[in-house]
Order: structure tokens, then C-alpha cells, then sequence
């Protein structure tokens, strides 16, 4: 073998062994292991957080679940989001972090990242998007299992209003919204931008909720769920749930789901057939409503039914 032909096996056995330090597990070594890790974003009630030193929230609970189906130890791996979704796949289900290193083991430290990440959207479109250059942006990761469908929703302080039907109120009463969030993009531009002066914006919608407790801001709009959380915890029965629609929004419901690396699918599939039966026996909506929140089946579910 001559010395050209050498270095180019020397560089792909090494480029093999680098990419392979960056993966979740197969099928066979997460059963074998007796454990599995579930991926969840940190600090995100009602969805995921930290309750009394403990990891709650429905996804949480849709993990251990998961976990004690398989026969395995659950373990959480908590997430940091990042700029997008693309970064946060790629950080915490198929590459790793590029600061996430062991220095006592250098090139060669494994990398932290979850056997299944839960909260990705379930949308074709968004699986299959390509960039500028027509390579899908998402193909190293598989995107299944839809187990819950989300929507927006407003909340709105009754001694301040008498009813939000339509989000045309908030021309002349303040709301508040989570920075750079779709709320805020829609109230800040729709009917020709007339709710912009009155949008509030909040770090997050919890805060945005402490603003409406405070009489900072009349109502707020965020996700269902965080909606339906953040009244179920104030207990203050003037917050009442706006009956509105949101005209010229786009989509306004969406399927949330889970992923894994595209090359274990297997993992996935097993995954899949246990949180299938969840939500067809009732046993995710029981999660949810333990919360206080409002379930609703996945669009796939929706129409099988029909």
C-alpha cells in the first residue's frame, strides 16, 4: 500500500472514530445499559423543570413513563435552548456540543447527549426544509411521535376587560408576550401594526404573567398550556381564557412530537409504540390534566377518529 493510499484510510479511520464519540446509543445498547436518557428543556413549566430539587412537568412524566415501560432507569438530560431548533437537535440529539468536552480525556471524551429528545415539532414541512442549497437541514435526526396538539391562547384580566372575542382589544389595552415569540411578531404587526404601542415584552411568559398580576398589563398570550399552568397557579379567578381567534396568524395549532438520530430508528420505534398507546388509552391526557391542563390529541389521532 503506498504512502498516499495509507493516509487517506489513516483520515477516514480517524474521521469514523471522531463522528462516532459524538452519538446517542442503538436500541441494544440502551436496553442493555438499563437505562435511558430523555432530553428536556430546562426550566420550561409546565413542560419541563426543576420541583423541589426534582425534575417535573408532563414531559418529564411522559419520560419516566416511557422509561418504565422499556424496563429502564430514566435519566434526564436537560437542555439549554440555543438560537434555534436546528442547533438544539444537533447540540443535544445527533453531534454535541462543541464545548461540551472532558479536558482529562481531550479528542476522545464522549460526548453528553440524549437518547430522545422531547417538545420538536411533528411537521412534514419542517423535517424535510432545505437550506440555500437544496441539502435538508434536518437529516441527521428523525422526527416521530406525536403525543400532543398546542395552540395559543390569551389570558386576560376579567376586573380589566369584560371579554377578549377578538384580539382587536389590544389596540387600546396592553399585553403581554414573550420576547422575539410568535405572539409577539403577530401583535406587533397585525391590523397595520395598531397593537404595537400596547404589546409588552417579557422575558418569558411567566413573567409576562407577573406583569398581568401586577397590573402591568392587562392579558397575556403565550402557549395553552403555559396558559393553563400559570392560572391553575395564581388561582385568581378574574383571569379568565379569551374566546378570540387570531386572523392573517397562519398556523395557530401544530403537533408536538419527539426525535432521535436518524441512524436508530429502531429506539424510535420502540418509543413510538409506547407513547401510541398512551395517548389512544387516555393515559397522556391523565398527565396533562394532573397539571391542570388542557389536552388535546394530535391532529394524526383527530382524524383517524373521524
Amino acid at each position: 500500500m503506498n504512502n498516499k493510499r495509507l493516509s487517506k484510510v489513516v483520515i477516514l479511520t480517524c474521521a469514523s472514530l471522531l463522528s462516532s464519540l459524538a452519538q446517542a446509543r442503538y436500541y441494544d445498547d440502551v436496553i442493555d445499559s438499563g437505562y435511558i436518557k430523555v432530553g428536556f428543556y430546562r426550566d420550561f413549566p409546565p413542560y419541563s423543570f426543576q420541583k423541589d430539587g426534582k425534575p417535573a412537568g408532563v414531559d418529564v412524566d411522559v419520560g419516566k413513563f416511557i422509561a418504565s415501560s422499556m424496563g429502564l432507569e430514566f435519566k434526564p438530560h436537560w437542555i439549554t435552548p440555543d438560537e434555534n431548533l436546528e442547533d438544539d437537535l444537533r447540540n443535544n440529539v445527533w453531534k454535541g456540543h462543541y464545548l461540551d468536552k472532558d479536558e482529562k480525556q481531550g479528542a476522545l471524551a464522549l460526548k453528553n447527549i440524549a437518547d430522545v429528545m422531547m417538545r420538536v415539532p411533528y411537521d412534514r414541512e419542517y423535517s424535510y426544509m432545505q437550506d440555500s442549497t437544496g441539502a435538508v437541514i434536518n437529516e441527521m435526526v428523525v422526527m416521530f411521535g406525536p403525543y400532543q396538539r398546542e395552540s395559543w391562547k390569551v389570558v386576560y384580566d376579567s376586573s380589566k376587560l369584560d371579554n377578549v372575542s377578538t384580539v382587536a382589544v389590544f389596540q387600546y389595552h396592553p399585553i403581554g408576550v414573550e420576547i422575539d415569540s410568535m405572539p409577539a411578531m403577530y401583535l406587533t404587526s397585525a391590523f397595520g401594526g395598531r397593537m404595537r404601542e400596547k404589546t409588552h415584552h417579557y422575558a418569558n411568559a411567566r413573567k409576562a404573567f407577573a406583569g398581568m398580576e401586577s397590573g402591568e398589563v392587562d392579558a397575556v398570550m403565550a402557549m395553552r398550556a403555559e396558559v393553563d399552568w400559570l392560572v391553575a397557579q395564581s388561582g385568581n379567578e378574574s383571569f379568565k381564557l379569551g374566546s378570540n381567534g387570531y386572523p392573517s396568524m397562519g398556523k395557530q395549532k401544530w403537533d408536538i412530537g419527539m426525535a432521535v438520530k436518524h441512524t436508530y430508528r429502531q429506539l424510535g420505534y420502540a418509543i413510538e409504540e409506547v407513547v401510541d398507546g398512551m395517548v389512544r388509552n387516555g393515559d397522556m391526557e391523565k398527565i396533562y390534566h394532573s397539571y391542570g391542563l388542557t389536552y388535546e390529541m394530535p391532529e394524526f389521532y383527530q382524524s383517524v377518529e373521524k
